[in-house]
């Protein structure tokens, strides 16, 4: 969780995760449609339009009297119905149900989750606001998304129990190796299982119905935990959406070293209010404070549980803090309650050394501190509302991290470089403030509504602790999220987000894959955050955090994105009758940081665009002048088909592939034929093939392995390669001349069971392909015409060896030699295996993490990543390796592409946050 990783399916070539639709796809977008200024209108009332549905987004400055009869709830739909020209919502009694009422003196803020023919909608939350008083309610607002498009029929085809196997091939293909870096190991089961949650329907275009899946396990090769949403579309069984339900913080691998731990010897020692019983221990900063805990005549002995803010017998409000070590990841991991899971205990009320070390202390103590300020300050009994019990498990022997799994808080051991995460108070009061945002807007934690989610979290984070340690808002590390966090790093350095680092959507957003950081959720949120961290620099702090939490518990809705949490901010601003030089402090922040309506519409690329919106996890291909990509229809509804356009961007692109229920992806293409995998759902995949100039569909493989996967496509003349994967067990690389032979698997020579052959590469009748079995890599050339295996020469013993691209005189790969190095050579050799050298290191500064390449006679082109850059970029070598550059400055994430000659490359591009296909002619140099 601390160090960043590349995720294992841009390894695979599995570019969109199991996601497999472009983030604008959905309404859960990293960019959603232009963001709509407010309507303007006559008097008081205020209506901002709703994006894709014609219901209001936002409705504010009314005074409507409605019904004080019956509950809340049905006040509010009573409203709704007698509003129906304004919110063209036809059966709020039937396709709303109630989800939460918030009472909070005179005001009822009821939450409407929106069904379709009986369906939850995912993210459709319609809010409405009231005021109650002797006997008579008043509605002031509403906000949210009600989706008025919706047709799509809800009788699944997929069964549940199908999905859910669907489901879990769709994490484990993320997970599992897809090209040569492992032995006998990476043939073992992967420890994941999936449990239906019914029926969802997605909100694009008229519908998408699907079976919302639960995935839980261990990644067994970081042995980090997997909690996937997974959604599996109900008529074919195709995985159309899938995130991360895990909210965790991490710190940046990147952080210089050699800086002095944070002096906090000048802060206040602050104790515990509250009765109980009083124990004592010492944070990890070494200030003393005291301990609510509770004593356990059972264990005879003193035990981290708090019950100071319970009721007499009662389990509301009890905050206790729970002994992880010697656990495992699937009984962690979104469960609860754990059996035999015991609090920390003490012989004596004075918990000693130990639980300092551990992070105990300071879980337990910063644990009550976040709850009484939710209590104090916005009067929220718990995270929840409700007296959700607070829970912090502690000593979970891994990396230090600390993530909110729905249900409670885990925290990591700490190690040689970083103190245990609880040490840190805004890291506790983020992780505990996910909690408050799940049971009041209740955020996807993906793309932009993800990252108003983490920069919400953040900032309540930071407030805490700057108030309770009485740290100046005006200080330049007043926004720093976890910079406590290191033993040998100073604040700066050590810092996860600075909220004070001035980005804005013109010159920072970052268009990425949901299989990147859930869409970016962390690498946009301080755009955000930092808006919300200058109002409360600039207005009276409990003003400032009244605004955000009035937004986010009254205003905010499932897929708000920037534009709509401005404006939950603003109106909930001027419902707290602030003066207008604090409105337009505000409104200045948000302007500040980029957040204007169509603030979209100003993103620009240095590329060409050739085909726009794929909504698709689209893999490239490019031959003889033309390119080949998958593609949905506009609302993402429709399975992908292959479309082909010419490189120069002449002509209209045209359809390929069938547009027959089946899923038609990973094309390739030589300028005279297209190929492709197409699957029903994700099971037995088919390679087929038919000629850009039309023609009949021919199917040229299929195979009956009920589970298994189809890479690294190509075509030349009649010669087709491909790697085949079972979902365990070692790959290989397939060949064959179209028309004329059986498929040939290209066997490894040596290495066991878990041994293969994968990552093909395509020229001039000869495959490059690696080689691997027991430790050993090896990159080997076979001659199509003789059958002839060349074996080319190594440098070193190479931890991995892949992906690979061979052009008329050289073979290409990236090679891997530092375990704990996350770089990769690019390393070149002759078609006779001679000449050895690599032309990009594998260590040192100008490494990089190189996950795919591609090559022409003139450049060979690289997807890396660098130490000061976590996204996917490409760049471009000459031959010889004498110049590196980038191909594109663009600043979203560059993914799938292909060489079209020459230095011409075409690529996947997301700095749109849509998944565009583009091209440049020439690398833009070093985007400094």
């Amino acid at each position: 969780m601390v160090r960043p990783r590349t995720s294992r399916a841009a390894r695979s070539g599995l570019t969109g995760a199991a996601t497999l639709i472009s983030v604008a796809a959905l309404v859960v977008s990293a960019v959603p449609a232009a963001g709509a200024a407010p309507v303007p209108q006559t008097g008081p009332e205020e209506v901002v339009p709703g994006q894709r549905t014609a219901t209001p987004g936002l409705v504010s400055g009314i005074r409507e009297p409605v019904t004080a009869e019956g509950s809340a709830a049905d006040a509010a739909r009573g409203h709704l119905a007698a509003k129906a020209s304004r919110y063209r919502i036809a059966r709020p009694d039937r396709d709303l149900t109630p989800v939460r009422t918030t009472v909070a003196g005179g005001l009822e803020t009821v939450r409407l989750r929106q069904r379709h023919r009986g369906v939850d909608v995912l993210g459709g939350e319609y809010v409405v606001r009231m005021e109650s008083k002797g006997g008579e309610r008043v509605v002031t607002g509403t906000s949210g998304k009600y989706f008025t498009g919706l047709k799509v029929a809800t009788e699944p085809e997929v069964a549940a129990e199908t999905a859910v196997e669907l489901a879990v091939d769709a994490v484990e293909r993320q997970l599992a190796p897809r090209w040569p870096d492992g032995d006998a190991d990476h043939a073992e089961e992967q420890p994941l299982s999936g449990t239906a949650r019914g029926l969802v329907v997605l909100p694009r275009g008229p519908g998408v119905l699907t079976w919302q899946v639960t995935v839980r396990g261990t990644d067994t090769a970081t042995g980090l935990p997997v909690l996937s949403e997974v959604y599996i579309e109900a008529r074919t069984g195709h995985p159309v959406l899938q995130y991360s339900g895990i909210k965790s913080f991490t710190t940046p691998a990147s952080a210089p070293k050699g800086a002095s731990p944070p002096d906090r010897s000048r802060m206040p020692a602050v104790t515990q209010d509250g009765g109980g019983t009083k124990g004592s221990g010492v944070r990890i900063d070494g200030t003393a404070v005291e301990l609510q805990v509770d004593r356990d005549e059972a264990r005879k002995e003193y035990v981290t549980r708090d019950r100071s803010r319970t009721e007499a017998g009662g389990g509301k409000n009890l905050i206790s803090t729970w002994d992880a070590r010697g656990r495992y990841w699937t009984e962690l991991v979104g469960r609860w309650p754990i059996p035999g899971l015991k609090e920390f205990g003490s012989p004596t009320p004075a918990f000693g050394r130990e639980a300092t070390e551990l992070g105990v202390v300071d879980a337990h103590w910063a644990a009550g501190k976040v709850h009484d300020y939710y209590k104090k300050v916005h009067g929220r009994d718990s995270l929840d509302g409700r007296g959700l019990p607070v829970n912090s498990l502690v000593g979970f022997p891994e990396s230090p991290f600390a993530q909110w799994d729905g249900t409670k808080v885990i925290y990591g051991g700490s190690n040689q470089e970083y103190r245990p995460f609880s040490s840190a108070l805004d890291v506790v009061g983020y992780e505990l403030t996910h909690g408050v945002i799940e049971n009041s807007a209740g955020l996807v934690p993906a793309a932009q509504s993800g990252s108003l989610g983490e920069a919400i979290a953040d900032y309540f984070g930071n407030a805490i602790q700057t108030d309770l340690y009485g740290l100046p808002m005006d200080s330049p590390d007043s926004g720093l999220l976890g910079e406590t966090l290191c033993r040998a790093k100073g604040p700066r350095a050590c810092a996860a987000r600075d909220m004070n680092d001035g980005r804005t959507t013109s010159k920072s957003f970052q268009g990425v894959a949901f299989s990147n950081d859930n869409g970016g959720v962390h690498l946009n949120s301080t755009i955000f955050s930092g808006a919300l961290w200058d109002i409360r620099e600039d207005l009276d702090t409990a003003l400032a955090d009244r605004i955000v939490y009035k937004a986010l518990t009254q205003y905010m809705s499932p897929l708000d994105g920037f534009t709509e949490g401005r404006n939950a901010v603003i109106a909930a601003a001027r419902d707290l009758k602030v003066t207008d030089g604090q409105l337009r402090a505000v409104e200045r922040s948000f302007d500040a940081h980029g957040i204007v309506p169509d603030w979209e519409l100003a993103l620009g690329v240095d590329s060409d665009l050739l085909f726009g919106r794929l909504n698709t996890d689209a893999a490239v291909g490019a031959g003889g002048g033309w390119w080949v990509t998958s593609k949905s229809n506009d609302d993402g509804v429709e399975p992908y088909s292959v479309w082909a356009g010419r490189v120069d961007g002449t002509g209209a692109p045209r359809r390929i592939s069938p547009n027959d229920g089946r899923y038609h992806t990973r094309p390739a293409t030589d300028g005279k034929t297209v190929v492709w995998k197409s699957t029903r759902g994700s099971r037995n995949p088919e390679v087929l093939a038919r000629p850009l100039a039309g023609g009949p569909v021919k199917k040229l493989f299929s195979t009956d392995s009920y589970r298994a996967d189809i890479t690294s496509l190509h075509v030349e003349g009649k010669v087709v390669t491909f790697a085949f994967h079972p979902l365990r067990g070692g790959s290989r690389v397939v060949y064959l001349r179209m028309g004329e032979t059986d498929p040939v698997y290209i066997e490894p020579s040596a290495g066991g069971r878990a041994a293969g052959t994968g990552a093909p590469s395509l020229s001039n009748g000869r495959i490059a392909f690696s080689h691997f079995g027991r430790g050993k890599h090896d990159i080997e050339v076979l001659d199509v015409a003789t059958g002839h295996r060349t074996v080319m020469r190594q440098l070193g013993t190479p931890l991995s060896a892949g992906h690979t691209a061979i052009t008329g005189t050289y073979v290409y790969w990236l090679a891997t030699e530092d375990p704990e190095y996350a770089r990769t050579a690019v390393r070149r050799a002759n078609l006779d295996g001679t000449g050895v050298v690599d032309i990009s290191p594998a260590m040192g500064k100008d490494a990089l993490h190189g996950m795919f390449l591609t090559a022409s006679d003139e450049a060979v082109t690289v997807a890396a990543q660098t130490p000061d850059d976590k996204l996917s970029r490409l760049w471009q070598l000459s031959p010889d390796g004498a110049r590196l550059g980038r191909v594109s400055c663009n600043r979203g994430e560059q993914t799938t592409y292909a060489s079209a000659g020459g230095k011409q490359v075409v690529w996947v591009d997301r700095t749109t946050g849509y998944n565009d296909l583009v091209v440049r002619n020439r690398p833009a140099g070093t985007c400094g």
